[in-house]
């Protein structure tokens, strides 16, 4: 929920907010009444101010703070946010340099210590992020680049108790490429190391954080392959290096291609590959394969076309020792699972 608070002489104020609910749909009537173990938790994820045309320097920049979803980069597909610092904080953005929009923000979320339970626990981990997008590289393509470094603040009992936590630093190049075969496609390269390796690209400051190295490759897109077919795909390659010995080679690679028969109607075929090589010998390395189809009812010929009513069916196959396919309820031992269902989806 937001709205323009304010405009008048090229200025303006937008509150923006957002709340999250999780249901478990397991039943008619699923109530909340503070109790968050039958599955019903309620999150506010955003609520700030961005105001606009404030800067004389700078009329196009917009200054922020709050909690924010700040400038959050995903592969649409899997949902995989590579680059989200999201949180509480401040900054301002899209200060327009001539050849490329500056932004800088400040984001601090918090994580519990548990080596040190008694010292107050809650760390506050600082993100400082700096991005610099919009640069021309050829004709339809773009280039950005950003710089994370992140670190905690300790309060006086967690100094005391000799908390030691880990900064690190992270590195982001991503080239997105317009008009590619009907499509887009985003190439990323990304190096972090000691706090800053984090699945999402969250400051993952704290003192039981391993020191290491990360690399992240990533590319992503959308093409158009016919008139009546088009396909979303990505591959991912990452490599975390721990000095615990924890760390692991990840890659991952999928498409889905989708065969339009009318403009409300469609069927999607996916395939997905995963492999996790952990780091270190006598180590089992874990492998997931699926495939899925789907017939679709959407509002619209298109990949990102919303609302949409899919009835699928998912076939997973994957390795054992203690590898599934994320379900509590496969028991040990299986290594392949079924799934049929029925799914909407919304965007407004």
């Amino acid at each position: 929920l937001g709205s323009t608070l304010f405009e008048e002489e090229g200025k303006s104020f937008y509150f923006d907010s957002l709340v999250a609910y999780v249901n478990e749909q397991a039943n008619d009537f699923e109530s909340l009444d503070g109790d968050t173990s039958d599955g019903n938790t309620i999150a506010l994820r955003q609520v700030n101010v961005q105001a606009t045309g404030l800067v004389d320097a700078a009329p196009e920049a917009t200054i922020w703070a709050g909690k924010r979803f700040y400038q959050r980069h995903d592969i649409h597909m899997n949902d995989f946010y590579y680059w989200d610092l999201s949180g509480p904080g401040g900054g301002i953005e899209n200060i327009d340099l001539g050849i490329g929009k500056l932004s800088l923000a400040w984001l601090r979320n918090t994580s519990q210590d548990n080596e040190f339970p008694d010292s107050q626990q809650n760390l506050a981990n600082n993100t400082f992020d700096v991005r610099l997008a919009g640069l021309s590289t050829n004709p339809d393509g773009q280039l950005e680049l950003g710089y994370d470094y992140g670190s905690a603040t300790l309060t006086k009992a967690q100094d005391n108790a000799g908390v030691d936590p880990q900064s690190g630093h992270m590195l982001t190049l991503e080239h997105t490429q317009g008009n590619w075969l009907g499509g887009f496609n985003k190439a990323v390269v990304q190096v972090a190391n000691d706090g800053m390796i984090g699945s999402t690209g969250k400051s993952n400051t704290s003192s039981t954080g391993p020191q290491g190295e990360m690399l992240r490759l990533i590319d992503h897109g959308l093409v158009n392959l016919s008139p009546d077919i088009d396909m979303l795909y990505a591959l991912i390659y990452e490599d975390r290096d721990l000095d615990t010995g924890d760390g692991q080679t990840w890659m991952s690679a999928g498409i889905r291609p989708t065969y339009y028969w009318s403009e409300t109607q469609s069927t999607a075929l996916e395939l997905g590959y995963d492999r996790v090589k952990p780091q270190g010998s006598g180590k089992d390395t874990a492998n997931l394969a699926k495939l899925t189809i789907a017939q679709q009812w959407s509002a619209g010929r298109s990949a990102f076309a919303r609302p949409v009513l899919r009835a699928f069916a998912t076939y997973a196959h994957w390795n054992g020792n203690g590898y599934n396919a994320a379900s509590e309820s496969i028991e040990d031992g299986e290594s392949n699972g079924v799934t049929l269902g029925l799914q909407a989806e919304a965007w407004w």
